[in-house]
């Protein structure tokens, strides 16, 4: 049995796989005290399958502790030891501008107090040792440290990617000296160039690991008196680590939340579909979008969060802060919009009737007939539609607006803000999205799929069994992972495959221990001399330099258009990750598809229409065609009229656009991703609509 256990903004959701049968549960999440949520919905699903603990042979985590903590800036007292001169580092940054035209946009808070940033007495260049460290300067900066009480320390000196003698000084004392100290070392976290992202994502991990340190500790104390195994935690880059190493490392494991459903995504796109998919996860709190080409996700080896970059390998993710649980309001300038506040898990939308009184995107789906008044959600939620109309109506009287056009308002203006985050992960990096079928989970995501679907000109979407929880499912399949990178710069004479080899080996010794079995993935990165920045070239452990450089130019052509024989090609680093493959598990469909059979008033398009319900989770073969409500154990699918669904054998329903008649307007002319640029989609047009009738 897998287990696999995925803490949300507002639930809490586990998976436990027995083979090809599916238990699933969801559970309102715990803020503050996330383990005690994470072990109750432990409990609903191994009772759900009249299993026991001790059956469980493998416990996989994912959670949005470290993210929240980051955006919440709730982090451990952290300072930071810089080479003398360079201690407001972070504060300098890049000396860009993220918005252009905003010449005053705040830049986001210091993690590091003022009294906390300290210096160190030393001097590494580009060649080696330029001053060494002072005599006494250990024993200085940990007095300075223990006087400022601090609960960590980031330790980012200049060039130490090339030499860290000076850290590993530093750290070695420090850590002798304080034991209650937590201690993060670039060279450790991240032995690369560029020093503000390295002394970014150093401070980062540093702020993180004391408060995963006590949580994970916390859970391992609880899962070991259940009787459950150690469990395994999500990393950012899409594998699990166990979970005191990975508590040792909090940058690590920002993003554990969005990676378990992008695995998840991967894995259902091979099973039910080509592998070619746009995974649309859509929460209580925010959407989360990827692509998955081939059946494999796309990864990135940076990520920047509220401001913050983050250089370690990541899942390709994007998110944006429009969930179930996102509040619909106006703005100064009477335009309707919706998040990215959210209204979480307490006190929840309206409808819950724990005590919300704004009005959300879930509240304005149950007054448009896509969520059921009577029913009952995942985690025992019961509606309440007049809460729903009462928190609608406020809002409609301040935009002067009928409260069920409001409520459809809410809804297409919260779809365009997730049209937008699919077009990020697409068309703006040259990928047509029409080749893609779209992969709706989370509590949200297939309520909201088919509308997407159409704005995007997609005609097919796969929507899993238990799309409700496919990122708790996706952490069952997720594979062991160990990540490392170092900068080398070759080039010229220096590019040879003995140099990359050995370079190779000593990472692969270093980011081994205590792995055995594993596989190498590498990706080198290369760029033309002169260039600021480089691009992924795949490769072997052993590659031939020359195969590489034409690997990279035709990568460069299709990113840029062209190519320039006469450049010379740098090779400024490799990244390297080892890896043990993860259980590759097969859903199969409901056994014995019991399916409650009903009908209710849906609106569609302004016109309210009687639609079937099909609530349970329907067998292998059943079709239905559009419109159509599927009601799953925790996620609703709604298709309108012109689609078609059919269940495949893992349960996944399979549903396709009918093809339109010739009097309709041609998708690819109208399509947000072929009009001209600045030109309003037929989606975005009528969310102004709805904007400009508030106004």
């Amino acid at each position: 049995m897998l287990l696999g256990v995925d803490v949300g903004g507002t639930f809490t959701d586990a998976v436990l796989l027995d083979d090809g049968t599916v238990h699933t549960v969801k559970v309102p999440t715990t803020p503050g005290e996330e383990s005690a949520g994470v072990m109750a919905a432990v409990d609903a699903v191994i009772a759900a399958a009249g299993a026991t603990p001790t059956d469980v042979e493998d416990f996989s985590h994912g959670m949005t502790v470290g993210t929240n903590a980051l955006l919440e800036e709730r982090g451990a007292r952290t300072a930071l030891i810089a080479t003398k001169g360079f201690a407001d580092l972070l504060e300098i940054a890049r000396q860009d501008r993220p918005s252009l035209y905003h010449l005053c946009a705040p830049k986001p808070t210091p993690l590091i107090a003022p009294e906390l940033k300290l210096e160190a007495d030393e001097r590494t260049g580009p060649d080696g040792i330029l001053e060494p460290l002072a005599t006494g300067e250990p024993e200085r900066l940990a007095a300075a440290l223990a006087d400022a009480e601090a609960e960590s320390v980031a330790i980012c000196l200049l060039f130490s990617y090339l030499d860290p003698t000076h850290e590993r000084r530093l750290a070695e004392h420090l850590r002798a000296r304080l034991p209650d100290l937590h201690v993060s070392v670039s060279h450790e976290v991240l032995p690369r160039f560029r020093e503000y992202e390295r002394a970014s994502t150093t401070v980062i991990d540093a702020y993180l690991s004391p408060l995963l340190a006590r949580y994970l500790g916390r859970l391992e104390e609880a899962t070991a008196a259940a009787g459950l195994p150690a469990p395994q935690v999500m990393l950012s880059s899409g594998g699990v680590a166990p979970a005191e190493e990975t508590a040792r490392a909090g940058a690590w494991s920002v993003l554990s939340g969005p990676a378990g459903g992008a695995i998840g995504a991967s894995l259902l796109a091979r099973l039910s579909g080509d592998g070619n998919a746009l995974g649309f996860d859509m929460g209580g709190t925010s959407c989360d979008v990827c692509v998955v080409e081939d059946g494999t996700v796309r990864r990135s080896d940076s990520r920047t969060i509220d401001g913050r970059p983050i250089q370690l390998p990541t899942v390709d993710v994007h998110t944006v802060g429009a969930g179930g649980g996102s509040i619909g309001w106006r703005d100064p300038g009477g335009a309707l919009r919706v998040g990215p506040r959210s209204a979480g898990a307490q006190p929840g939308p309206a409808c819950y009737g724990r005590g919300g009184t704004e009005p959300t995107v879930t509240d304005a789906n149950l007054l448009l007939g896509n969520l059921a008044a009577d029913s009952t959600l995942a985690g025992g939620v019961a509606l309440d539609a007049e809460a729903a109309a009462r928190a609608v109506g406020v809002l409609a009287a301040e935009l002067e607006l009928d409260p069920l056009e409001t409520a459809a308002g809410i809804v297409r203006v919260a779809n365009q803000e997730m049209v937008r985050a699919l077009r990020v992960v697409t068309v703006e990096r040259g990928v047509d999205p029409r080749r893609f079928a779209l992969l709706p989970f989370g509590g949200a995501g297939p309520m909201h799929a088919a509308a997407i679907a159409e704005e995007l000109g997609i005609d097919r979407l796969l929507c899993p069994r238990a799309g409700g929880v496919l990122s708790a499912f996706g952490l069952c399949a997720s594979d062991r992972r160990r990540d490392t990178a170092r900068t080398v710069m070759l080039s010229g004479e220096d590019l040879t495959a003995a140099r990359i080899a050995a370079s190779v080996a000593e990472m692969r010794a270093a980011a081994g221990a205590g792995l055995d079995g594993t596989r190498a993935e590498v990706v080198y990165g290369m760029r033309y001399a002169g260039q600021a920045f480089e691009l992924p070239v795949p490769g072997d452990t052993e590659p031939d330099p020359a195969d590489l450089v034409t690997r990279f130019e035709e990568a460069h052509k299709d990113r840029y258009g062209h190519r320039d024989p006469n450049g010379e090609v740098v090779l400024v680093d490799i990244r390297l990750a080892l890896v043990i493959d993860g259980p590759k598990p097969r859903p199969a469909a409901a056994a014995d598809g019991s399916i409650e059979e009903s009908t209710r008033k849906v609106r569609f398009a302004e016109e309210w229409i009687d639609t079937p319900v099909l609530r349970g989770e329907p067998p292998a073969g059943r079709t239905a065609t559009g419109p159509v409500i599927f009601e799953l154990p925790e996620a609703t699918l709604v298709l309108p009229p012109g689609w078609n669904a059919e269940v495949d054998p893992h349960g996944t329903i399979v549903a396709t656009r009918t093809p339109q008649s010739p009097g309709e307007e041609d998708p690819e002319r109208t399509s947000p991703q072929f009009v001209r640029e600045g030109s309003p989609s037929p989606g975005e047009a009528r969310a102004s609509k709805e904007s400009e009738r508030a106004k």
